[in-house]
């Protein structure tokens, strides 16, 4: 088999950051009243800024796939003739721009310049990313291509806005009770952004310059044993079971914002953290690796709330990691999804920091249902 490598990432954010004191001007506010739960969130996530791809009067400045055909594009600045000789596509997203076509062949769509190749649009929440790179490392690794793309993208911010949830609030006002958004809803609202990330996947490493051999990439999902814990166009039940938005009457959709983004919060803090790096443990005793051999440690945060909860389970678990050997760009870029580990991962390789021979752990936990990726570079 051929080795895999990266040889280039390249990003693509939306307009300008929007710190936390301007959210509102562009999420807007529900029942004409500042959310109850916005401090108490910020205060807990620790991010400063975000991106959205829109104005503040709601209108979109970009779609999810132009996004992502975006930092494509970027990886090939230097030379864009180049993107012609890419052989396949794999791109990921948890908010597609529409259920069809797929998400993949809509990017492919703004790639006027590539060829005819394979596209792939592996779905899911956060680790849709790790999925998407997982299939770019695979071809490569196989022999079947020689110049793979891997990408991942989210434009969450419409589904975020107050509008969306303006049926929802007049239903309760008639109802007579408290018109505020429920905790579950409201959460992910403070917490996520916009934009995209893209690797570059080859069968040989860069001539000048480094590269990042991939070593291994490995993943596990809990979903035969935790209920959702994330989810969109659904609904949860007493039992925990999800309601698909397909099952609801029209009108039902508007009324229970079907549609939003919904957090199950103690759910999340009472496993999110010791399933997967339990399995993380896992992993490294069955390779044989040690934390000591690690020098950057990138995991994929929603909160830094979580930060101290990794670490104590690291510490506790007989793998350590340094606090120096950690890096996260969470309180600049926000919670970006599937693409968070693509822009945290372009950050430290552009960032002349990186010598030959440097091992990159990275780390990406998703709470929809309890999946986790796990992936090792060798800088090279």
């Amino acid at each position: 088999m051929s080795d895999a490598y990266i040889t280039r990432i390249a990003k693509f954010l939306p307009n300008e950051p929007v710190s936390n004191d301007e959210m509102e001007a562009y999420l807007g506010y529900i029942n004409g009243k500042p959310s109850k739960s916005k401090a108490l969130v910020l205060r807990n996530n620790g991010i400063k800024s975000r991106y959205y791809a829109l104005q503040k009067d709601g209108t979109a400045t970009h779609t999810n796939a132009e996004m992502a055909a975006l930092a494509v594009t970027r990886l090939f600045e230097k030379n864009t003739s180049e993107i012609q000789d890419v052989d396949l596509l794999s791109c990921a997203t948890s908010s597609p721009d529409q259920l069809m076509p797929s998400h993949g062949s809509m990017v492919h769509g703004y790639l006027k310049d590539a060829g005819s190749i394979e596209v792939v649009s592996p779905s899911g929440v956060c680790c849709a990313g790790m999925h998407a790179f997982k299939y770019a490392y695979m071809s490569v690794k196989l022999g079947e291509k020689q110049k793979a793309v891997a990408c991942a993208s989210e434009r969450l911010s419409p589904v975020l806005r107050s509008d969306q949830f303006e049926d929802e609030v007049q239903q309760l006002l008639k109802l007579e009770k408290n018109p505020y958004l429920a905790f579950e809803k409201d959460f992910l609202r403070w917490m996520l952004s916009d934009g995209a990330g893209a690797f570059l996947v080859e069968s040989e490493p860069n001539t000048s310059g480094i590269s990042l051999k991939i070593d291994w990439i490995e993943g596990c999902s809990y979903a035969n044993e935790q209920e959702a814990c994330m989810y969109m166009g659904a609904d949860k039940l007493e039992d925990g079971s999800l309601k698909s938005y397909k099952d609801f009457k029209s009108e039902q959709v508007q009324e229970h914002s079907v549609f939003s983004i919904k957090q199950d919060v103690k759910l999340l803090g009472e496993k999110i953290v010791k399933l997967g790096f339990a399995k993380l443990k896992d992993i490294l005793v069955r390779k044989g690796i040690s934390m000591d051999e690690v020098s950057y440690f990138l995991p994929h945060l929603s909160s830094y709330f979580f930060e101290g909860k990794i670490e104590d389970f690291c510490n506790e678990n007989g793998m350590p990691i340094s606090k120096e050997k950690w890096y996260t760009n969470l309180v600049t870029k926000g919670n970006v999804g599937s693409a968070s580990i693509y822009m945290m991962l372009e950050e430290v390789f552009y960032s002349g920091a990186l010598k030959k021979g440097e091992k990159i752990l990275l780390a990406v936990p998703e709470s929809s249902r309890f999946s986790y990726m796990f992936c090792m570079l060798t800088v090279c």
